[in-house]
């Protein structure tokens, strides 16, 4: 394993170890992942389920993903290989993104672009009302005790940014303090329409929430699409499906 010397809080830094290389801020927390051989993997299982929403959206090539918070670029390399998107990213540290372009292989494409700004001020910025199909918010500084932007205010900023059938995935700590908060608020900002996806290892809670016309659709569609997920982008979507389907009521169709 090498590491570099730790530095300041939110000051990036690196180690690496069996040939993933991870991106820390001045602690030992780890703030994302790259898999030097195949950079494009998501190798920590909380940024795959980041991108869970791909269960109710196949983006297009009109479509803006959104990502708050650039961590070790793991989810911008995801969707710059997979899909042909437009990509924007709000970073407030450029620091952070001088490292992924050193370090991380940070995308260079007219697909994407990062702005270096606070996410509570971009995401509300009338230019963003309506602009994007998904967000992915994910945003922790080097203490990673709860997301740094939380408020009531910020996630109804991020519905309005949200076209009008969009869906948002936030990065949670399911056994922290900040989780029934941001539940609560996550839900009077989007009508109470939030599903989580099951609790990994590390403690990391995923939770999608969806924008638009009530879904409602069999079972079979939905393992339908979760099994058409898996195999095109190599996430573990059947299982986010199954999970999501043992949260409703069994009568054959689901409601989201």
């Amino acid at each position: 394993m090498t590491k570099l010397a730790p530095g300041p809080a939110d000051e990036p830094t690196l180690s690496e170890f069996d040939g993933v290389r991870y991106l820390h801020f001045g602690s030992e927390w780890v703030q994302g992942a790259m898999r030097v051989k195949r950079p494009a993997e998501l190798v920590l299982a909380y940024t795959q389920q980041m991108m869970g929403w791909l269960l109710f959206l196949e983006p297009t090539r009109s479509d803006t993903l959104g990502f708050m918070g650039l961590g070790a670029g793991s989810l911008l390399r995801f969707a710059h290989k997979t899909t042909a998107s437009r990509l924007v990213t709000a970073e407030w540290n450029p620091a952070v993104t001088a490292i992924c372009r050193a370090y991380f292989r940070l995308p260079e494409s007219k697909r994407s672009v990062v702005d270096h700004e606070d996410a509570a001020l971009w995401v509300a910025r009338p230019e963003n009302v309506g602009r994007f199909r998904a967000l992915m918010v994910d945003l922790y500084d080097a203490e990673a005790q709860g997301p740094v932007r939380d408020s009531l205010s910020f996630y109804q900023d991020c519905y309005h940014a949200l076209d009008d059938i969009g869906v948002m995935t936030v990065n949670l700590f399911g056994d922290h303090a900040s989780f029934p908060k941001n539940i609560k608020r996550i839900g009077q900002a989007f009508g109470g329409r939030v599903i989580e996806l099951p609790e990994i290892d590390a403690g990391n809670r995923v939770v999608i929430a969806l924008k638009g016309p009530l879904l409602d659709v069999s079972v079979a569609t939905l393992l339908d699409r979760a099994h058409a997920v898996e195999r095109h982008y190599g996430l573990p979507a059947v299982q986010w499906a199954r999970s999501l389907l043992s949260q409703t009521r069994s009568t054959g169709r689901a409601s989201f």
